[in-house]
């Protein structure tokens, strides 16, 4: 990037993978502004759920970030099972799909627009999922599809606005040491699962971290449309 300090946004910043994203870039160079649902430790609320929360974000994120935003992190996310004979599986569907997916959607329109507006390079990381390719289980079709759908509007986006220096990287990670996949893992049977991962354990979210902070800073423009794994081998394409 061009500018004195790079200006990003990270969203799902008070934990985990998002965390971790925050916490590896330096400050004497990067200038970073965090979203969680309830906005603890400076971090801006933002609750995915309702409706306006993804532009209220952006917006709240420009006027902290004075004016300029150079790099999206789409991180929050929602992993929640949602069995088949549920009486509220749509209710589930629909609540995953808006979080995962159309609040992504919305800060990626967002800064695609502000980008061509500065008529200044940008760009976009996405924090997709191994189940974009492989699925998930029974009880979570919706997060699968979600991140399939992560996945395709990374690589449309990456198509659609190249030409105006606007690049976007997914990265696919398996299970990642973060609260959510722990309890995941034991109520599913870690030894099993751990099984299927020839590198014999699951990521740490500083593994998946680095991996974004070299798409947002250093990564070369022709790189721009790649799905990076992060998965131990479990899935390999």
């Amino acid at each position: 990037m061009s500018k004195s300090k790079t200006h990003i946004l990270v969203t799902g910043a008070s934990r985990g993978i998002g965390e971790a994203i925050v916490d590896s870039l330096d400050r004497d160079n990067v200038t970073v502004v965090g979203q969680s649902t309830k906005g603890k430790n400076d971090l801006i609320a933002a609750d995915f759920s309702q409706h306006g929360a993804a532009a209220m974000l952006w917006e709240q994120a420009l006027e902290r970030l004075d004016g300029r935003v150079d790099v999206l992190v789409n991180n929050a996310g929602l992993f929640e099972p949602n069995p088949i004979a549920s009486d509220d599986w749509l209710e589930s569907w629909n609540r995953t799909m808006t979080i995962n997916l159309t609040a992504s959607a919305e800060l990626c329109r967002l800064a695609v627009l502000h980008f061509q507006q500065r008529n200044e390079p940008g760009r976009i990381i996405n924090i997709a999922s191994r189940a974009a390719y492989r699925g998930d289980s029974p009880n979570h079709w919706h997060y699968a599809a979600s991140k399939a759908g992560m996945v395709a509007m990374t690589k449309t986006i990456a198509r659609a606005y190249a030409k105006d220096g606007i690049l976007a990287f997914a990265i696919c990670p398996g299970f990642t040491m973060t609260d959510m996949a722990e309890d995941y893992l034991e109520s599913r049977g870690g030894d099993k699962l751990l099984a299927d991962i020839p590198l014999g354990r699951v990521a740490q979210p500083e593994e998946i971290a680095s991996i974004a902070h070299y798409c947002a800073l250093d990564a070369p423009p022709s790189m721009t449309g790649a799905v990076l794994d992060a998965n131990g081998a479990s899935f390999v394409r």
